[in-house]
């Protein structure tokens, strides 16, 4: 699943517009041509990605929802009800929404709609460029292909191979290939372990690319193309600080 360029979304961040991006892999939603928050069916959401771990209890999750929910302001309440502080939700928020919109922005054969006005009951944390979200999934694609050049293993029911008895695996590792069960996918897997889906790939090509998962066989069927790019349209600058991007590359490397 490689990322694309949206011509759309360029379009979008240009005019400043508000609603939702909806293609074939998820959503992206924006305000005044920023990204403020994705969702994709391939990636866990921000409430698995809390409430998996323990960071916040499943009640407290949807109580949050039912008392802000309708004001779109559900990470307001969270933050002042004191069950997060600020930082610590925009971390979380920002590898949740660049997680979705890695797989929002890959590659399908449907419709691309936009539905102007549409604001996400989650509210709006921290705003990111279009082009800084576009860019990471382009570098995610491509950091996928150099640790294992073979696609399929990103949405193939994961089988663990056996291994030889005296290798050692690590138990951030053993609790991934226990699940590895030959029917669950990489998205069902990250969901149940509560991890973002992007680093889940990340390590399960890396198990392939070591013999302990298989590799699925390439498809018979045509695979779809990239869709290609627009070179005469630039991106919008970066404007998120470089400081909070480390920041959030720090956040996601303890994960994996």
């Amino acid at each position: 699943m490689r990322a694309a360029v949206s011509p759309m979304l360029v379009r979008l961040a240009r005019e400043r517009a508000t609603g939702v991006l909806v293609r074939d892999h998820g959503a992206l939603y924006l305000a005044d041509g920023e990204v403020v928050h994705a969702e994709s069916p391939e990636a866990p959401g921000l409430d698995v990605l809390l409430t998996v771990n323990g960071r916040l209890r499943p009640d407290s999750w949807a109580d949050a929802v039912a008392q802000a929910g309708s004001r779109r302001e559900v990470a307001r309440f969270l933050v002042d009800s004191g069950q997060m502080a600020g930082g610590e939700l925009e971390i979380c928020h920002l590898g949740a929404l660049f997680d979705a919109a890695y797989f929002a922005l890959s590659p399908g054969s449907g419709p691309t709609r936009f539905r102007y006005g549409v604001v996400h009951w989650i509210g709006r944390i921290r705003p990111v460029p279009t082009g800084v979200v576009e860019r990471e999934a382009q570098r995610r694609s491509r950091l996928l292909d150099a640790v294992w050049p073979y696609p399929m293993v990103d949405t193939a029911p994961v089988e663990r191979r056996a291994h030889p008895a005296g290798r050692s695996v690590s138990p951030r590792r053993r609790s991934l290939l226990d699940l590895a069960d030959g029917v669950r996918t990489p998205a069902a897997i990250a969901r149940a372990l509560g991890r973002p889906a992007f680093n889940t790939l990340l390590e399960i090509r890396r198990l392939a690319a070591e013999g302990l998962v298989e590799t699925p066989a390439e498809p018979t069927v045509p695979a779809v193309t990239d869709a290609p790019a627009e070179t005469d349209v630039a991106e919008p600058p970066s404007v998120l600080d470089s400081a909070l991007l480390r920041r959030l590359r720090d956040a996601l490397e303890e994960t994996l």
